[in-house]
Parts: structure tokens; sequence; C-alpha cells
């Protein structure tokens, strides 16, 4: 649907740091989980709005959305690619990862109710050459996400351990848990 594919592509609204936008793409009880954030959209999006203009500028690419539509909700599966730059630290990342996403039509149309990221694979890139990373503990995060994660925790931004990757559990209870809530069987 063309209205769903607009809304995942609303995320660029987050680069523009157009917020309101940005906010618009959530319902008002929406929740998301991503790297450095779990909890309430709106709340995500103050969030994003005190990063912007610290040392960690990041550019999002956004695939083509797969969905499974019943009725008044779709439970959408879309690819991203993140490419991020702390510029104190001259040091860069690129970071594939999916959005897991249910999505409801309501009085205000079709908005995001819960946003999930999975991390797929990630490495450092060097905009200026190799940099140093002594201090990067390598088994502290999971492959799939440890480069982000030594950006985010050296911008302040605090990461969890546990985050989804790419084929593991916590990965395929969010897909169970959609289709579950996409046909009703769960809240």
């Amino acid at each position: 649907m063309k209205e769903i594919a607009e809304l995942m592509a609303g995320w660029i609204h987050r680069d523009r740091e157009d917020w309101d936008a940005l906010a618009n793409l959530f319902h008002d009880d929406a929740t998301l989980t991503i790297l450095w954030f779990s909890g309430a959209a709106k709340d995500f999006v103050d969030g994003s709005r005190r990063m912007s203009g610290g040392p960690l500028r990041s550019k999002h690419f956004i695939g083509s959305p797969v969905m499974d539509v019943v009725g008044d909700r779709a439970f959408v599966e879309t690819n991203a690619m993140l490419v991020a730059d702390h510029l104190e630290l001259e040091i860069g990342v690129t970071v594939h990862n999916r959005f897991l996403d249910r999505v409801e039509r309501r009085d205000s149309g079709w908005r995001i109710v819960r946003r999930d990221s999975v991390y797929d694979m990630g490495g450092f890139t060097y905009p200026f050459g190799v940099r140093r990373t002594d201090d990067l503990d390598p088994l502290r995060h999971p492959r799939e996400y440890a480069a982000l994660a030594y950006l985010l925790e050296h911008s302040g931004h605090q990461v969890p351990d546990t985050c989804p990757t790419r084929f593991s559990k916590r990965e395929q209870e969010i897909i169970e848990e959609g289709h579950a809530w996409l046909t009703g069987a769960s809240a």
C-alpha cells in the first residue's frame, strides 16, 4: 500500500531534523526500540532533537517495505542502512538494519504503533584514514552493531547489550509477536 510505503520513507524527517513530521509518523501511544532508545515514540523524537547538533551525525537510506496487511493493521519489514560520522573521533560507521513495524489505520490514518530495529551487520568507516579505537572492547556488544554502539557511547548515549540481531531469538520473537498482533491473536 502506497500510504504505508510513504510512512516508512518518512524516516528521512529525522535526518532533515523535521521533528513535527517525524512525530507524525507515530500514533500518540506508539513505542519504539532502537539501539540507543526504548520507550514512547514522542520521547524518541525529543531525544533525537537533543542529539542534533552534537558530534554524531547520521543519514538513513530506507529500502522498499515488505508488508502483510489485515484490515486496518499491517506488519511491515523495511531494510535500512545507517551511515554515521563522529566529527570529533573522525570515525564513521555503516550499519545495515531492518525496521519491524506494527502499523495501524485509525482516524488519523496509517501510523506506526510499534517500531523495533534488528541489526544485520555493521562496521567502521574511516573518512580521514584509519584511526585508533584502543578502548573498543570487541566482546562488549554483538558484532552487528558494535561499531555504532562505540560511536553512540562516545557521544554520551547508553547502549544495551541485548539489541536484536539477524536470526537471533529476539528477532524471531518480534516477528512472531508482530504476526500475532496482526491477526488479533494478541495485543
